[in-house]
């Protein structure tokens, strides 16, 4: 969809709004059900919040099953409460054996014991045992967004019988993802996979042993971290992978909306995480919801921190108080070299905390890391050194401050440069994310460093310091 689409449809929802308000208040059920049916699920969840508590249980029932349990998926887990509450006997029933077992699962994690005994008796029995089983699995980890719904195939039948199969299996609604389909022993241990297109292209006697490929670069190991299981989908272009137990037996699917899902929350997280503030395990600040609490908690405690790291700069500048009464021309080009510094740290930072997540930058390359930093850092500071001297020099007129302003600008930015590089590298050996430690630290680190390096530069070369 393109972005002149996408900004048509948020308009066209935001109008569907007080149209559907109104035909609910004049009781024209029919008329609400025709409209929303053709309404995305995701741009209904968008506007959610703009209905009332009453409104919200009409148009849930009044959605189509397909359509309200797409919904449902993608609501925020105070609504989907909400509408469980508010919902009779059969009505929650049909939404929970409705769910994908991942967001269903996802779902139960956060529901009180109490509740998921109410709701597993409301379920059927085969449901039940696949929400507990993927229970288990840890947040973070491919087991947890897998999906249980997947086809298997064996290696001795042929591609029309296979065609036969899938349309024996799926009904015409079922959302089930088999553009991939796995092939699997009679122990369920995974040994292929065939393309849809290639099975539908495939001469109808030909054996499926002749058209899989192999799934050994993109099986997924069901404990698998969710981040490495993103890197595996864009290395290899997935749609789809495979998760199997230590066995090899096939246990689940993942599908690159679960993957998109993981990518969005990392990099949500680190984008927070470089700009200071609590990540909160990337959920979004969504200003339609958020509340002033919210961002309260997500950026006081970082601030408090990097205040109480930057009474450091007052000392320094407090120790090197003489050195500013006898050269008060000092004091105005501090603003410039810290800006400066704190600049080129947090351009090196970002982009080597960008690349150990992404798998780019590791211990196993960097030296060439290093290497390559270290001589950019070289001639970025002479560029910005050279630019710096000018200004002092052009502002006082005098080439012994000027020059002590240049060699300060070349000194920091090789220092901001450096650690930009090391702190990230020191928090991953640490066993800390380096966005949360390098990113914030970084800035503040130079500034009080900077500061120590411009006072030690200009007595050595003021005479009038030394």
């Amino acid at each position: 969809m393109t972005k002149k689409n996408q900004r048509k449809s948020l308009s066209m929802t935001a109008l569907f709004v007080p149209e559907i308000r109104a035909l609910l208040n004049n009781k024209s059920f029919s008329d609400v059900k025709s409209l929303i049916s053709k309404i995305p699920a995701i741009d209904i969840a968008e506007r959610w919040h703009n209905f009332s508590h009453q409104e919200k249980i009409l148009i849930f029932k009044l959605l189509r099953t397909s359509l309200a349990g797409e919904l449902f998926e993608v609501l925020k887990f105070e609504d989907q409460s909400f509408l469980l509450d508010n919902l009779d006997n059969a009505e929650v029933s049909q939404v929970l054996n409705e769910m994908a077992p991942d967001e269903r699962a996802k779902l139960f994690k956060d529901l009180t014991p109490k509740v998921i005994k109410k709701f597993f008796k409301l379920m059927e029995k085969e449901e039940v045992e696949d929400v507990r089983e993927l229970m288990t699995y840890d947040e973070g980890t491919a087991g947890a967004i897998m999906t249980t719904d997947y086809i298997e195939l064996r290696k001795e039948i042929t591609a029309r019988g296979a065609i036969l199969k899938l349309q024996d299996t799926l009904s015409f609604d079922d959302d089930l993802d088999i553009s991939s389909i796995y092939v699997t022993d009679t122990g369920h241990r995974l040994i292929g996979v065939v393309e849809l297109q290639d099975l539908i292209k495939a001469p109808s006697d030909m054996l499926i042993e002749a058209l899989m490929e192999n799934t050994d670069f993109i099986k997924i190991n069901e404990y698998s971290p969710d981040e490495e299981v993103a890197q595996s989908f864009k290395r290899y272009d997935l749609i789809a992978a495979p998760v199997v137990d230590e066995k090899d037996e096939l246990i689940g699917v993942i599908t690159i909306d679960d993957i998109v899902d993981v990518i969005d929350r990392e990099a949500t997280k680190e984008i927070y995480e470089v700009g200071k503030m609590t990540p909160g395990e990337g959920k979004m600040i969504s200003y339609a919801t958020a509340t002033v609490k919210e961002l309260i908690s997500r950026r006081a405690g970082w601030l408090v921190f990097l205040l109480i790291f930057d009474f450091l700069t007052g000392t320094v500048l407090k120790t090197f108080q003489n050195s500013l009464s006898s050269v008060v021309a000092l004091v105005f080009f501090i603003p410039m070299l810290l800006g400066t510094g704190g600049n080129a740290g947090t351009q090196s930072s970002i982009t080597v905390i960008r690349g150990l997540a992404t798998g780019d930058v590791s211990f196993n390359n960097l030296k060439r890391v290093f290497k390559l930093e270290l001589f950019a850092a070289l001639v970025m500071g002479l560029i910005v050194g050279l630019v710096a001297f000018t200004r002092a020099l052009l502002l006082q007129s005098d080439p012994l401050i000027g020059l002590v302003v240049g060699l300060t600008m070349f000194l920091i930015v090789l220092l901001a440069i450096c650690t930009g590089i090391s702190l990230p590298f020191l928090s991953k050996k640490m066993g800390f994310d380096p966005a949360v430690l390098a990113g914030p630290i970084t800035t503040s680190f130079v500034d009080v460093i900077g500061l120590i390096i411009y006072f030690k530069v200009a007595q050595l070369i003021l005479p009038v310091l030394r």
